[in-house]
């Protein structure tokens, strides 16, 4: 009797390849693409695919698209890989597509990482393209705007796959508990917040998702009962994010924005990048991080520096523009900025202090004299009448009234001597002297 080795066994396969999608209603994510009515669901559900691209991040589905097309089509389908395969294997594959053709049937050729293809090679599906032989599928994580000949690509549809949302993550993790194909005929505990840490963890990868789910499972704790425990020990030993995994609407979320607010006022850019690292590595949003700043620059920096506000709003394109992780060096410059400048909240507090009175005199009327008159009976009610223009003069001071009468004398803005508020300090201290005691000129 022969013996077995070790290299005889068939190895059991990763959970993300056994969980993989059979069909659409397994799919997770993509609903822009393959929600109810949606372009590309009708087509695979009518098997009337055309050639195209998928374009979009790992683990999002690209291949898992083409497996359910294959699954679905009467075409024949070819699976190609762009990693293993050169033009001599693609003239192979043509040729049986053209094979096929000529007895009525469509080929599908899908070509994975199809980036990885030089011009040439690209270059040897064109004809074959252009004639019908076969319909190409590429799935692609590179702009193929870059990457694919502009005259194949012209004749592909260009689909793009976006991150997967971390609710459909937890939705996806939920499934391989309880699916026979995954966990579901084992005693699993491991609680909704760990499910649900691992979602933001894998940030958008279904593939991520599924592995590090594994992994847990594997590593967790087994007790005299069966049941298999994982305990958030093994989460984080199993993901490197000891300190960083957190609920990003729980109360951790709200205690690091404000730990990264009030280290910044307390002028600290020490903890101020610390706490901004904490909240970036634990998969925070870095817009929702650059809008706090925006907010930061006027409510704690204000007119002491005007460029405060000027240098969030460009972190915050620079995050829009080129994410993560490369935005953690525009996002670490707004913050420290934010952290040296001179402080002011005298915007905060005036706004504080108007909006009482705005809420408490809602119908107070506008003074005649500031009222547009833009037809002859609003001028015939004094609309506008006695304004004084201050661009006519000499010093571009009026005494003009603004204020409703109720209001009159209320001071709103008091600057600060910080940085450059001091300066306006001073301005404003000049002009309300010569209002009191000065008429136009």
């Amino acid at each position: 009797m022969e013996q077995m080795t070790l290299f005889d066994r068939e190895l059991p396969k990763p959970l993300a390849d056994r969980l993989r999608p059979q069909d659409l209603e397994e799919y997770a994510g993509q609903t822009h693409l393959l929600g109810p009515g949606k372009v590309l669901r009708r087509l695979i559900e009518g098997d009337q695919v055309s050639s195209m691209i998928f374009w979009g991040p790992p683990g999002v589905g690209k291949t898992t698209l083409a497996r359910i097309i294959a699954n679905r089509t009467r075409a024949a389908f070819i699976d190609f890989s762009a990693v293993t395969s050169g033009i001599k294997e693609i003239k192979t594959v043509m040729q049986k597509a053209e094979e096929n053709r000529r007895f009525g049937e469509k080929t599908i050729v899908f070509v994975d990482e199809i980036h990885r293809f030089n011009k040439a090679q690209q270059d040897a599906f064109l004809p074959f393209v252009e004639k019908g032989s076969i319909i190409l599928i590429g799935a692609t994580t590179e702009n193929p705007s870059f990457e694919i000949n502009g005259a194949l690509l012209s004749r592909c549809k260009v689909f793009v796959l976006q991150d997967l949302k971390a609710e459909e993550l937890a939705g996806l993790l939920l499934r391989a508990l309880a699916d026979e194909r995954g966990f579901g005929g084992q005693k699993i505990h491991i609680s909704n917040d760990m499910i649900e840490m691992i979602a933001r963890f894998a940030n958008g990868d279904a593939r991520t998702a599924l592995s590090t789910l594994e992994m847990v499972i594997l590593n967790g704790e087994i007790g005299g009962d069966g049941f298999v425990t994982v305990t958030r020990e093994t989460l984080e030993q199993c993901t490197s994010k000891k300190a960083l995994l957190y609920d990003k609407k729980g109360e951790e979320h709200y205690n690091l924005i404000s730990a990264l607010h009030k280290s910044m006022r307390n002028s600290d850019p020490d903890a101020a990048v610390y706490w901004l690292a904490r909240m970036l590595e634990a998969g925070e949003d870095p817009l929702y991080v650059a809008r706090r700043v925006m907010r930061f620059a006027s409510e704690d920096v204000g007119l002491a520096d005007p460029r405060a506000l000027e240098i969030a709003v460009a972190a915050y394109q620079a995050c829009h523009f080129i994410g993560m992780p490369e935005c953690t060096v525009h996002l670490s410059q707004a913050v420290v900025f934010m952290s040296l400048a001179p402080k002011s909240n005298a915007i905060y507090r005036a706004y504080e202090q108007a909006k009482v009175d705005a809420l408490a005199q809602v119908a107070e009327p506008v003074p005649l004299v500031i009222r547009n008159a833009v037809t002859g009976l609003m001028k015939e009610l004094d609309y506008g009448k006695d304004y004084q223009y201050a661009h006519d003069t000499k010093g571009k001071l009026t005494d003009m009234q603004c204020l409703p009468d109720s209001l009159l004398g209320r001071e709103y803005y008091v600057p600060t001597g910080q940085g450059e508020e001091g300066e306006l300090g001073e301005r404003l201290k000049k002009i309300k002297e010569w209002k009191k005691g000065t008429h136009v000129e």
